[in-house]
């Protein structure tokens, strides 16, 4: 009788990609499936086809030293909960057999080796090898980041660009984001995330062991984003000096910097700030196949002392102070990630906050979360990880303080600042979806309940707004800044008394980072004002761009205005931070609506100059899946209302909906100039 040889093994790439919604890794060597699901491998033999009755045929597939080994059987039973390999009697070809392998929904994440062995009659044995890596599967019922609903797991996992909030809550800013996770080595790079990390570098069995949980996964990749306790992908800085690295607002997507970390032997990539800790993070999981979006919270609270009140202090003339260790980030940026907590009871599935950024210490290493969004909102402080910390970013106080010659003069408290708005891209649509009422109770005004989150008023501009003794005093922007335009605010002024009232005027406005204390004084003005009994007065004034655009540039002010009663010295703040809208690169496609796959594409990138003197800088244009790296141009000085337009052509390699992006760095300003189109790739 011929011998039975296996001469080559079939991994079946293109199937079992569509078949594990995997097609983006197809620039992989290796497979990629998702557990949970059968993949289906295809045996040429040579010399006698196979026979059911003698032969027999075994699988072992291995983690590094963890194995099992199962027989490839005639049943296409699977279970949940264990691996399984079979053949179709229905469709069984003996001379290239195909052989299904079914992971169960909790196979812990990696890449996997197995070995095919083939039993004759005579025992004798025949072994063929191959490779293949496993993730998570938000689309098996019984996996734990199972996610319901195809748009969500279409944004959730598979989109690989997206938009961050930053600026304000109100004057958002909306910056493109690309993921990157299916460029050439991202995938690889997050593996091997998992590989240098601490906890499998102590224990590779237990680490590979846990890698099953989500749970464990998350914080594994929360700690790994920085470089504090690890080998970890970014290096943080919040100071003004980049010199040694990349300024953090000029990444544009989560691949350089996965490459970087990879391809310099896992040394820290420079810099990041939450953004980019947050984006990089959203790739990784998106990868490994949990279900992950990118949060922005406006006024996020860092309480050092868990007291859940933030001091701000101001002097006598309105200057902003930096005297606390307590600090209000203008924006906050985190991961929201969706899995089950069975170590949580029940109540607690859904989405998660995890945060990448360095700031606290969670189990002795700098790493936040998973904590429960539903236990942040209920304050259940006892359940894991991290609610105190994440709770008081949404919810704490803030006390403003006037000091004068050492000592306290005003004092008033804010309970509405901290967590104004908390939103996160929406679901196929390049626009915000607000989730603040998935964090904190939202009560309307005439509601009974009170809580620290609760709106008590319906004064809009309550928060602008502060009163001493019967004088009241608001700040209110007239519109939203603009580049290159006037900043135009008001104060107005309420004198409840029944007497006439003498005032101090003190304004001042001062530039600052979205997350430090403002710098110095770049405008002020002061005056006095006469208010008759009852009257309430409207001061109008103006920043001109030529006293703000050399000082604030991508940067936020901190604008205030104190009254000061000259008789009683009895003194009234109010004050407004906010960011001045950039321009915007405007992005036209020739045909649009009929790009196809592999063909040439032409695109049109805009800009015009709204400053007040020439600009120069350089424009780069990118986009995942449809350009082959990044494309540079310069751009020579540019005159106030000037108007360039650059030609771009590219060739798209992945169909779907993809982004692309330009970016303008400004030379002569602190800015850059950003813009995005959401295209649709056709197949040939």
């Amino acid at each position: 009788m011929e011998d039975l040889c296996i001469k080559n093994v079939n991994l079946q790439k293109s199937e079992n990609l569509e078949r594990h919604r995997t097609e983006g890794f197809s620039s992989s060597k290796t497979l990629v499936v998702r557990r949970g699901a059968p993949f289906r491998i295809s045996l040429q033999l040579e010399g006698r086809p196979f026979n059911p009755k003698t032969d027999s045929l075994r699988i072992r597939v291995m983690l590094d030293h963890l194995y099992v080994i199962m027989p490839v059987t005639f049943s296409k039973k699977v279970s949940a909960s264990h691996w399984k390999a079979y053949m179709d009697p229905v469709d069984l070809n003996l001379q290239n057999p195909s052989i299904f392998i079914s992971s169960p929904a909790s196979a812990s994440v990696g890449c996997y080796r197995f070995e095919l062995c083939v039993f004759s009659e005579d025992r004798q044995q025949k072994h063929a090898f191959g490779k293949f890596i496993l993730l998570c599967n938000p689309w098996c019922r019984e996996d734990t980041v199972y996610i319901p609903f195809e748009d969500l797991r279409e944004e959730y996992v598979q989109n690989d660009s997206g938009l961050l909030f930053m600026g304000t809550a109100a004057n958002l800013v909306s910056r493109p984001w690309s993921f990157d996770q299916y460029e050439p080595g991202v995938l690889e790079a997050c593996l091997n995330l998992l590989q240098v990390s601490p906890q499998h570098q102590k224990n590779r069995r237990v680490d590979y062991l846990k890698r099953n949980n989500p749970v464990y996964i998350s914080r594994v990749v929360s700690a790994m984003i920085n470089c504090e306790d690890d080998q970890g992908v970014l290096k943080g800085n919040w100071s003004s000096n980049f010199k040694q690295g990349v300024h953090p607002s000029m990444w544009t997507g989560s691949g350089d910097i996965l490459r970087q970390w990879a391809e310099s032997g896992y040394r820290p990539v420079k810099y990041g700030q939450c953004w980019v800790f947050a984006a990089v993070m959203c790739t990784v999981m998106r990868v490994l196949g949990i279900p992950s979006r990118v949060v922005t919270n406006f006024n996020s609270a860092h309480d050092t002392n868990d007291n859940l009140v933030i001091e701000e202090y101001y002097t006598e003339t309105g200057e902003k102070l930096g005297h606390s260790k307590d600090s209000i980030w203008n924006f906050h940026v985190w991961v929201e990630c969706w899995m089950t907590r069975k170590d949580q009871g029940s109540g607690m599935d859904g989405w998660q906050v995890l945060d990448p950024t360095p700031q606290q210490r969670s189990g002795g290493v700098f790493c936040c979360g998973p904590a429960p969004v539903k236990a942040v909102r209920d304050q259940r402080i006892d359940q894991l990880y991290d609610i105190p910390f994440v709770y008081a970013e949404v919810n704490a106080d803030v006390h403003t303080i006037i000091v004068s010659q050492g000592r306290v003069v005003s004092r008033s408290i804010d309970t509405q600042k901290v967590g104004s708005l908390i939103c996160t891209k929406a679901v196929g649509f390049p626009r915000l979806q607000n989730i603040t009422g998935d964090y904190k109770y939202i009560r309307s005004p005439t509601s009974t309940l009170t809580s620290r989150s609760s709106t008590l008023s319906d004064d809009s501009t309550l928060r602008r707004a502060s009163s001493s003794r019967g004088v009241l005093v608001f700040l209110n922007l007239d519109k939203a800044p603009v580049a290159g335009e006037p900043i135009s605010f008001s104060v107005k002024v309420v004198n409840k008394h029944s007497v006439a009232k003498m005032m101090k005027v003190h304004l001042n406005a001062q530039a600052k980072e979205y997350n430090s204390s403002p710098s110095d004084t770049f405008w002020e003005a002061h005056g006095v004002t006469q208010l008759a009994p009852m009257e309430v007065k409207v001061l109008q004034q103006q920043i001109l761009p030529a006293q703000y655009e050399d000082v604030v540039g991508d940067d936020l002010i901190n604008l205030a205005v104190v009254l000061e009663d000259m008789v009683s010295h009895e003194r009234v703040l109010a004050s407004e931070e906010f960011n001045i809208a950039s321009p915007q690169l405007i992005i036209q496609m020739a045909n649009a609506d009929s790009i196809v796959l592999n063909e040439e594409q032409t695109a049109t990138v805009s800009f015009t100059n709204p400053f007040s003197h020439p600009v120069s800088g350089v424009l780069t244009v990118a986009g995942a899946g449809l350009t082959q790296g990044k494309i540079h141009f310069r751009m020579l000085p540019l005159r106030p209302g000037g108007r360039v337009q650059q030609r771009i052509t590219f060739i798209p390699s992945m169909v779907g909906t993809k982004m692309l992006q330009a970016n303008l760095s400004l030379t002569n300003i602190n800015s850059t100039v950003r813009g995005f189109k959401m295209v649709f790739v056709n197949k040939a």
